[in-house]
């Protein structure tokens, strides 16, 4: 098996970071939308039918799969919530964190205020996240 091109486990990227000068958080949260990718799945979703997963890719839980609006929600309320990193691409977070029960799910932005997101395994930490 190929090792993968990069470790996630260290990813210097997972801090909660600071709001930048003249951003309005709630704009911010009344534009984002979630659309997910195939990449992160095992079976058919609201993302579309996925290929054969990519070996470093994780996957999200199946129970997801189709629940778009509990991920928009996520999406928004992790914003509201200021669980994102230090690195913005324009005015949106490139990274937002959200943890449900034991699980921490990373929103990436895909552009245009997009996101997909995935779990992060155990070892995946988000320094600052509640």
């Amino acid at each position: 098996m190929k090792p993968p091109r990069f470790s996630r486990t260290n990813a210097k990227h997972r801090e909660i970071g600071t709001l930048p000068d003249g951003i309005d958080i709630a704009e911010i949260a009344a534009q984002v939308r979630y659309v997910g990718s195939v990449n992160h799945k095992d079976l058919p979703s609201f993302a579309g039918i996925p290929p054969r997963p990519r070996p470093d890719a994780s996957i999200c839980p199946r129970y997801l799969a189709r629940d778009q609006s509990r991920l928009q929600q996520w999406l928004v309320g992790a914003i509201l919530s200021k669980n994102f990193g230090n690195l913005w691409d324009g005015t949106f977070p490139r990274y937002v964190w959200h943890r449900e029960s034991t699980v921490v799910f990373e929103a990436r932005h895909l552009g245009q205020g997009q996101y997909k997101g995935y779990p992060l395994s155990e070892n995946e930490l988000v320094r600052g996240l509640q």
